[in-house]
Order: structure tokens, then sequence, then C-alpha cells
């Protein structure tokens, strides 16, 4: 009884998967909008896989196991393949890459090592491309494996594609198949313009290629950074090589493109080397791959292997741990970073992703909440590419439970109680409370002693993380009753540095109005808009009682920056912090400005663009104008420097058609301090 009631629950388990099975291969070959990461299909598949072979009379022809991919769709011509476009068989594990290696050389009857080709298995759709007396004359898509969709239109977009061959020698008829996909870069330059023109980007390059590939007016596919690898042949009339690497070096020569990493090796210990090398250097390669493929290089060899029902045998492909992964969000919790920037971190079920459990992801900011519709309770999708924070890609809406709750960034810092502000045009939320936050204590002392603030020479990193550590300082207001024998307890601190340091803090309490506001580290008030805002209010009492409305009357203080200093001045924490201050000596002239320091930059043109870590967008401009640099919104042959952040767009691709030089923050830093970047592009 209890034997028929187990075989019942398998059966019934099999025609769940199928369903599910048929109903992604539809979401993921046709739609191009999966809603599970592969290696949530490869479990899937397996499964199936696994109870169709302890119960043959179970398998169908209708079952996903008996096919490679999903119908082509209705607005395409179908192309029918005359050799099968199969897929390939997975291995998970190197214990499963040496099985196949014993099962190829089993049924070769051979002890002998096998020569194999090693290639990158890209992540893009599978192509095949008929030449016909060296002219392409058309081209589809994988589809089913037996039928796919003719694209040929499409694919003449492709630049890398020859619509002729090159050389001599090729035959009558050649079928080529290979991987179209976009690179990294590539996929990075699409979805800026397509944010820019407020489109919402793709997930991943494989969606993007896909996407692409399969649009039905030419005209879209040719703006697309659309590329090819060709891998292997269909339809050949003659004989061009004996193994498929001299087929791949024929290929070649007739101007058929592939990428570079293709090796032919000798046994499995030499292609588990390979996969180990690309498993390392995935994350700097130009493109995406998720794992290699090995294939038998001999083709009489390939023949007496043959094929089974949906994948040959003389081929696999061995997966890569997968970067995507689906769980649950368990809560949603603003994070305070050491500038004061606020970001949501999804705490999550734990999940293994690229070899790491992942219990953690960035969520960047609200917008990107309110544009993923990302709720407490929500399944989704995660992704990790080296040592890049994981962060969610997709929810799965499908999977959405009853009590699934929106989440916003609280009006409060979490850490210290000091107001979020959002000031307007930006996406990220800062706490106000820079001067008393426990979370951005290192970076607040840090500006405040730095050169263009306090001028606190000596007074490092490394020195004041050990004041943080050892409970010596919590506001900038410690410094100045710092003694020369609590110094000498730091690491590397003899009598001699710690007096100089304790004399370097007291010489900074004579300063200037204009270097003390800027020291506050108040958002959106850089050095230039410090200097404005002394020379016009005189007195810092002054400056703290003015409105919104009196701020404004600054030039170029608009309401953005006049918030922030009116939400700044407001917190009893910020004036009990300057009040100590005064208390502790810290003086200035009363009434006047002074002129900010630095090189003459009147004939400069700076063009910035692009997230940068130290300073404000408004910062940055300021800054330059203070020295008369001109800073624009546009990228011209005029443009002396274009200064790139992280996520820079066109602006970064136009300069580097245009030749004009691209700094990084460091090269900023410089030009600001000596009127030039240095000899060497940062």
């Amino acid at each position: 009884m209890g034997e028929q009631a187990g075989e019942r629950e398998a059966y019934n388990r099999l025609l769940e998967l199928r369903d599910a099975l048929h109903y992604h291969n539809h979401r993921y070959y046709v739609l191009d909008d999966p809603e599970i990461p592969d290696s949530e299909y490869d479990r899937l598949f397996r499964e199936l896989q696994d109870i169709e072979a302890a119960h043959p009379e179970w398998v169908t022809h209708d079952s996903p196991s008996q096919r490679v991919g999903s119908a082509p769709l209705d607005e395409f011509p179908e192309i029918r393949h005359e050799v099968p476009m199969l897929s390939l068989q997975n291995a998970f594990s190197e214990e499963e890459a040496l099985d196949f290696d014993r099962r190829v050389r089993e049924l070769l009857g051979t002890d002998s090592p096998v020569d194999y080709t090693v290639e990158p298995k890209l992540d893009g759709l599978a192509v095949s491309l008929i030449y016909e007396d060296g002219r392409f004359v058309r081209g589809g898509t994988r589809g089913d494996g037996y039928r796919g969709e003719e694209i040929t239109s499409n694919l003449r977009t492709i630049r890398q594609i020859p619509l002729r061959l090159q050389g001599e020698g090729w035959p009558a008829r050649l079928e080529v198949r290979g991987e179209v996909f976009m690179s990294k870069a590539g996929f990075e330059r699409l979805n800026a313009r397509r944010e820019e023109r407020g489109e919402s980007p793709f997930a991943n390059p494989r969606n993007a290629a896909a996407g692409s590939l399969r649009q039905l007016a030419p005209r879209i596919t040719a703006e697309r950074p659309l590329e090819i690898s060709i891998y292997g042949l269909g339809v050949v009339d003659g004989d061009i090589g004996a193994c498929h690497s001299q087929v791949l070096e024929r290929l070649q020569e007739w101007g058929l493109p592939m990428v570079r990493e293709v090796r032919t090796v000798t046994g499995m210990e030499d292609c588990l080397a390979a996969y180990r090398r690309l498993l390392d250097d995935r994350h700097s390669l130009p493109y995406e791959i998720d794992g290699v493929v090995y294939k038998v290089d001999r083709f009489d060899y390939q023949e007496d292997l043959g094929s089974i029902a949906r994948s040959p045998r003389w081929a696999m492909a061995h997966k890569f741990p997968a970067l995507e992964e689906l769980t649950r969000i368990r809560s949603i919790e603003p994070s305070v970073g050491r500038t004061g920037a606020v970001t949501p971190i999804a705490h999550l079920d734990p999940v293994v992703v690229a070899g790491a459990t992942v219990s953690r992801a960035s969520l960047h900011n609200q917008d990107e909440i309110d544009r993923k519709d990302v709720r407490i309770g929500d399944w989704v999708m995660i992704r990790r590419a080296g040592d890049v924070i994981p962060e969610v890609v997709k929810v799965v809406t499908e999977k959405r439970p009853p009590s699934a709750t929106a989440f916003r960034l609280p009006d409060s810092c979490p850490e210290c109680g000091s107001q979020v502000l959002r000031p307007e045009g930006e996406a990220i939320a800062r706490c106000t409370g820079g001067l008393t936050c426990p979370a951005q204590r290192l970076h607040t002392i840090l500006h405040f002693a730095s050169r263009r603030a306090m001028d606190i020479d000596g007074l490092g990193e490394k020195i004041v993380q050990q004041l943080i550590e050892r409970d010596m300082v919590h506001t900038p207001v410690d410094l100045y009753h710092l003694t020369v024998e609590g110094l000498q307890d730091l690491d590397r601190m003899a009598e001699k540095s710690a007096t100089n340091l304790v004399n370097a803090v007291a010489a900074s309490r004579e300063t200037t109005l204009a270097r003390f506001i800027y020291a506050l580290g108040i958002l959106l008030v850089g050095e230039a808009t410090a200097q404005v805002l002394a020379s016009h209010f005189g007195s810092l009492d002054a400056l703290m009682a003015a409105d919104e409305e009196a701020l404004q009357e600054v030039p170029d203080v608009g309401p953005a920056v006049a918030a922030s200093l009116v939400t700044f001045f407001r917190q009893p924490h910020n004036r009990e912090v300057i009040a100590g201050l005064r208390e502790a000596g810290v003086h200035w002239a009363e009434g006047t400005g002074e002129s900010v320091d630095g090189p003459d930059l009147s004939d400069v043109r700076v063009v910035l663009t692009g997230t940068l870590e130290r300073w404000t967008r408004e910062e940055a401009k300021a800054a330059l104008e203070a020295r008369g640099a001109k800073v624009t919104g546009s990228v011209s042959a005029k443009t002396s420097y274009v200064v790139a952040g992280t996520d820079a767009g066109s602006k970064l691709e136009k300069a580097e058609s245009l030749g004009v030089r691209v700094l990084n923050e460091e090269g900023l830093d410089r030009l600001l301090e000596t009127g030039s970047p240095g000899d060497r592009t940062p």
C-alpha cells in the first residue's frame, strides 16, 4: 500500500515538474522574461530527469526532457534545422565532469586520454547561419532544436557576421552555429541610454541580447551592441577538417568570429585546470560566461559516440557556481554609510550564490525599491558577481504572499535620530547628523581635519580609527581635549609625534569662517558655497538664524542647499557640537570672508558625469567654479576634462570618442590643488 502511494506521489510530482518547466521555458525563450534563475531551472529539470530515469515508462514525447528549447514566435517565419541544434548535458561538479570523461572512454573502448576542446560557455542566444557559395543567405534561432525563428534581417545587422566569407576553399553550402551575446561594456552603455530616455533597464546581458535579436524591426536590433562567437557546424557540403579544433581554425580564416579563450587539451585533468582558470578569470572577461563546454575533438570519435534524445554524448557543459539564486526577503532595514548615505538593505533567507552564502543584499535607494516593487516577504532573484555586493535583480511577483508589505526609508537616522534628508533631484537620502552620528564618525573627523577645512596636519585615517576604537573621540570637539600622554598610548605614536599632533590641533583653533562652515560637513555645502555664505552673512550666528528664503538670496544657493542648511542648523546636537568647538577656543574674524586657495582654472572647461565617492556633484562643481573653471553639461571638442565617477554613461563614451581626457577623483583633486591632473591619466 505504501509502495503504491509512493508511486502515485512520484507521478504527481512528475506532472507538476513538466507543467512548471513548460511554463518557465515559455517565459525564458519566448517572452524573454524569466521568473527564476537558471540554477533553479536546472534543479527542476534534473529532478524530472531523475524521476523519468527511475520510471522510463512514464516518458512522453511532450516531456521537457525530450525537447531542447521552446516553440518559435508566431511573428517570425519558421526555419527547420536539417541537423538538430541539440542542447548539452550539464555537470555541476568536478566529479560529474570526471564521470563524463569515463563514459566517453568506455564507449570508445580506450584507456588513453582523449583530446578535448575547452570553450567558454557564453550566456547569450544560440543561432544558425547558412552560407551558400560564401554568401550569408539565411539565419535563425535554435527554437526547440528542430524548428526555430528565421531572423536573417536582424542577424545581418550584427557587424561581426561576415555577409561574404573571406579567403577561399569554403564549401558550396556551409552552416555554422554560434552564440549571439552582449559584452559587459555594451550592456552598460545600452542600459545607460535606456535610463536617459526614461526606459526600464534590462536585467542582464543575456536578456538584452535575446530581446534585441528578436525585434520585429531590424533597425532596433541594429542599434543594439550585439556580438557573436561561432562554436560549431551544422550542415556542410564536403569535408573541412578531421577534428573540431581544425574546423575552428578554418572558420576563423574565412572571417567568422569566435572568442579567444578556446583551448585544445588532452585528458580531463587538463580540462578541469582550464575550467578553474576561466572560473578565476570570469569577472575580468569582457563578456558573461556561466561555465565551460568540453567537446571531444575528433569527429570520428564524435560519430562513434552519437547522441541521446536531446544532447550529444561527446560534449558537456560544466557550469560555474550560480551567480543568481532565488530566495525570500525576511526584512528590510536602513543602513547608514560613512558619508551619511542611508541605504536600504534586504535581509534574506540564506542562500548560496557563486559559492558564497548570501544573507544580505543592497536595494540601493528608495527609487529602486519603488521601480522594482520590492516588498518585505517577497521572493526575489539575488545576483552576486565577484566582490560586488549582492543585489536584488527581480521580484517574482507570482510568488508574492498576501502578507508582503511595502517599505519606506525612515525620516530619522536609525543610528543617531537625526533627520534624513533627500535633496531634490538626488536618489540618495542622507543623515543630517554628521557631527554626532556614530556611523559617520570616521568620515566626519577626517573631513573636519582635512587641509581645506581645519587643516590639522598629521591627523590621518589610521590615527582617527584608533581614537574612535579607544573611545577617545566622539565628535570634533574631543580633538581639542587630546593630550600628549593620551596619544602616546596609540600604536606607532611616540612622544614627538604626539606633541606635533597636539600642536597641530591647537593651531587649527584660529581659522576663517568659510573654512569652519566647510569643516562642518553640511550636505551640499562645498568650499565655494561655504565662502559665499561667509561673505554674505559675515557671522556664524547670522547664518544659523537664516531661513530658507534668506538663504536663497545668496548667489548660487538654491532650494536644495537652503533646505540642507536649515535642516542642519535646526538639529540640537549639531548646535551643541558648534557650541563645544567655540568653548574649546575655535575662533575666526567675523564679518570677513576669504579667497579660495588654489590655482586659476579660468581657461578650463569640465564636464562631471557619474557618481563620485568623496564629492557630491554640487560640491565638485562649486570647487571648480571657485577657481574659475567653467562646468558644462555636455561634452564637446572644447571640453578640457571629463571627471567620471561610477555609472558614467554616454558622456564618458563621447569623451573617449573625441579624445577628451578623462579624470577620476584623484585627477580632480590634483587639478584643484595644482591646476593640472598630472602627466599620467588617473
